[in-house]
């Protein structure tokens, strides 16, 4: 399946008109012509089902034939707030391999000991739904705008609480701690890891302390594994 996403399309949207980008990419590299069937996601769960009426390379347009509600494959709304890395392309990937296994919330959180404080929020918003559509997954990952870290952990949130961290302080395997089905929010700090201050705001903000494991992990690879420990432990339930 070729999935396509639009966020502009909802249930009673009879014809939508491609961007040019698109357009050519349909035209040109998929080759697709008048009376093809094409699939696109608004990304909140929905696929729907469209036939080519105008086959242009500046200018596709579809017919919406039907539309279906996709239940999203895992059942648990995951939340992770991680630091961004200095060079962009590690917390690009960690974006797009979250993407891929399955989260729901991303938020980039600037830290005392973070490198970088700016990102392209544009760009990232296209490798995750990028990643969405490769993946054949119809709900895309919220991405917010970057917090502070202690503005992040003073807001009231629901459902289990986390903070990995590097320090020689007494904490419990997260795989210990998984409630599967559980709302989760985990937080990821930088590559000098969280200081002692933000540590122990999290703890009186009641985060629970975790290890991801016995190796000393990127901040873009203990994200991934954070993401695919909540999708192992869940699997099944």
């Amino acid at each position: 399946m070729q999935l396509f996403y639009n966020p502009n399309i909802n249930e009673k949207t009879k014809k939508f008109e491609f961007d040019k980008s698109e357009s050519r990419h349909i035209v040109k590299v998929l080759r697709k012509s008048k009376g093809d069937f094409l699939f696109i996601t608004d990304g909140k769960g929905l696929l729907y089902s469209a036939e080519i009426t105008l086959a242009h390379e500046k200018k596709c347009t579809v017919n919406i034939k039907e539309f279906t509600k996709k239940t999203k494959p895992w059942n648990y709304y995951l939340h992770i707030a991680i630091a961004p890395t200095k060079l962009n392309d590690r917390i690009e990937w960690f974006m797009e391999k979250a993407t891929e296994i399955g989260i729901d919330e991303i938020s980039p959180i600037i830290c005392e000991h973070s490198e970088r404080k700016v990102l392209k929020m544009e760009r990232l918003s296209k490798i995750v739904s990028a990643a969405m559509k490769q993946s054949l997954k119809f709900q895309l990952p919220k991405i917010n705008e970057p917090i502070t870290f202690k503005n992040f952990v003073k807001q009231d949130r629901q459902g289990d609480l986390f903070i990995a961290h590097c320090e020689n302080r007494e904490k419990k395997s997260l795989k210990e701690l998984i409630n599967p089905s559980n709302n989760t929010t985990i937080l990821i700090g930088p590559e000098g890891d969280f200081s002692t201050k933000e540590i122990d705001l999290a703890l009186q903000k009641n985060y629970k302390p975790i290890s991801l494991g016995k190796n000393r992990l990127r901040t873009e690879t203990a994200g991934v594994v954070a993401c695919h420990s909540m999708a192992f432990a869940n699997e099944g339930k």
